[in-house]
């Protein structure tokens, strides 16, 4: 199967946490990327939606290099979702530590993160 529309979902590379505490980072990064998208396009929600919502998660190497895959993103009008921890676990208070972008088409949204490696 084809697939239009995507969602990247980034984690940073140099943070050591736990995988339960990675994988609730990455889960609000999708579901407020989501959300924008559904909020600033509706088209592009609404296909990813009728697709099957393909995911992506993908690493950057650090704060900086995860700022820059946002601005890019922001600079073409992507819809991102930039997450930030509370601090009440294993992290201090405003520690960012994922990125959603999209989804978007596919074509679009691999112009920012297709040199980006997979999380293993």
């Amino acid at each position: 199967m084809s697939f239009k529309f995507k969602q990247c979902l980034i984690a940073r590379a140099d943070l050591q946490i736990s995988t339960g505490k990675l994988a609730a980072q990455i889960a609000h990064a999708a579901v407020g990327a989501a959300e924008e998208a559904r909020k600033t396009r509706r088209a592009w929600h609404k296909g990813w939606i009728s697709e099957g919502q393909k995911k992506v998660v993908l690493v950057a190497e650090s704060l900086d290099h995860m700022m820059k895959l946002q601005k890019k993103a922001k600079s073409m009008k992507l819809p991102t979702s930039l997450v930030k921890d509370m601090g009440l676990t294993e992290l201090p208070p405003d520690t960012v530590t994922a990125l959603g972008i999209g989804p978007t088409p596919e074509e679009l949204i691999d112009k920012v993160t297709s040199s980006l490696p997979l999380l293993k």
